[in-house]
C-alpha cells in the first residue's frame, strides 16, 4: 500500500507531505514489521524517491515500510528561522505515524533510517543522535562535509539554517550538527552504534568527505561497510545502492 499524506506539522508551524509504502503482506496478516525512515537530498522532496527509484519493490521485497517525508533545504535540522525539522523526523513523525500506523514498532531493531546526498548526512545525524532509537544506517553519496572545509557554500543559507550569527561554516565543526564530532562523542561514552552501510562514488564530488569519514570510522574501530566504487551524484547508482544497502542490513 502506499499513501501520500498531508498533515499540519506544530515543529514546522505549518503543513506539510510525507509519503508512506506499507508492505502488503504485512498489513494483511497483522504482524508487525520494520520501518526505514529514508531521506531526500538538497534539491529533492517528499515525492524523490518513489519517482526515481524502485523503493517500493524493495520495500514488498523485504516486508518493511517506508516513510519519505520532505524537509525543503534544511539539512534536517531545527533551523535557526524557526522550522524544527530535526524534532520534526526525529520524534513528531515517528509518533504521527506509529499511531496511524499500528504495526510500526518502537523498538530499535525494527528501526532503520537512510538517505543520499543532504539526506545520507540527516540520517547518520539522526542515527548516531539518537542512537538507542536506530539499529541501522544507510548512507547514499552523503553530504558529510557540514563545516564545509574543502567546498563552496551560501554563508547566508546556512545562518538561516545553523545560526544567524554563524561567520563561516567552520564554526559548526564540534556541535550537533557536526556528524564527525558526534561519533568521536559516541565512542567516547560507550554508546551503541547502528549497523552502518555507506557508498559513494569515485567520480562524486563528495568522495574526499566520504573517505574523510570512513577513515574515522576505522581510525575508531567502529564497525561498519563503507563502499566506494563506480559512480557519480545521480539516481542510476543510489537506486542500486539502496537495495544493496538493504541486503546487507537484513542478510548478513
Amino acid at each position: 500500500m502506499f499513501l501520500e499524506l498531508s498533515y499540519s506539522s506544530k515543529e514546522l508551524r505549518m503543513n506539510t507531505h510525507v509519503n508512506v509504502i506499507i508492505p502488503d503482506k504485512k498489513l494483511e496478516s497483522g504482524e508487525s514489521y520494520k520501518t526505514l525512515w529514508l531521506f531526500h537530498g538538497l534539491a529533492g522532496d517528499h515525492s524523490s524517491w518513489m519517482r526515481s527509484s524502485c523503493i517500493e519493490r524493495y520495500a514488498n521485497e523485504h516486508g518493511i515500510a517506508v516513510v519519505m517525508p520532505g524537509v525543503g533545504r534544511s539539512w534536517y535540522e531545527n533551523t535557526a528561522y524557526g522550522a524544527n525539522y530535526f524534532n520534526l523526523v526525529a520524534d513528531e513523525l515517528p509518533a504521527m505515524c506509529r499511531g496511524l500506523f499500528k504495526g510500526m514498532s518502537d523498538r530499535r531493531e525494527e528501526n532503520l533510517v537512510g538517505g543520499l546526498s543532504m539526506g545520507g548526512y540527516g540520517a547518520l545525524k539522526l542515527a548516531l543522535r539518537r542512537p538507542e532509537r536506530y539499529y541501522a544506517c544507510i548512507s547514499l553519496s552523503g553530504a558529510l562535509d557540514i563545516t564545509r572545509k574543502n567546498r563552496a557554500y551560501s554563508l547566508e543559507e546556512w545562518r538561516s539554517i545553523f545560526g544567524f550569527d554563524l561567520k563561516n561554516a567552520s564554526e559548526l565543526e564540534g556541535t550537533d550538527s557536526d556528524i564527525f564530532s558526534i561519533v568521536r562523542k559516541n565512542k567516547a561514552e560507550g554508546k551503541p552504534f547502528p549497523k552502518l552501510f555507506m557508498w559513494c562514488g569515485l567520480e562524486d564530488s563528495l568522495i574526499d568527505a566520504n573517505r574523510d569519514f570512513d577513515s574515522l570510522l576505522t581510525e575508531l574501530s567502529v564497525p561498519h561497510k563503507f563502499t566506494f566504487s563506480e559512480g557519480d551524484h545521480s539516481w542510476k547508482w543510489w537506486d542500486m545502492h539502496i537495495q544493496n544497502g538493504l541486503k546487507y542490513v537484513f542478510e548478513e
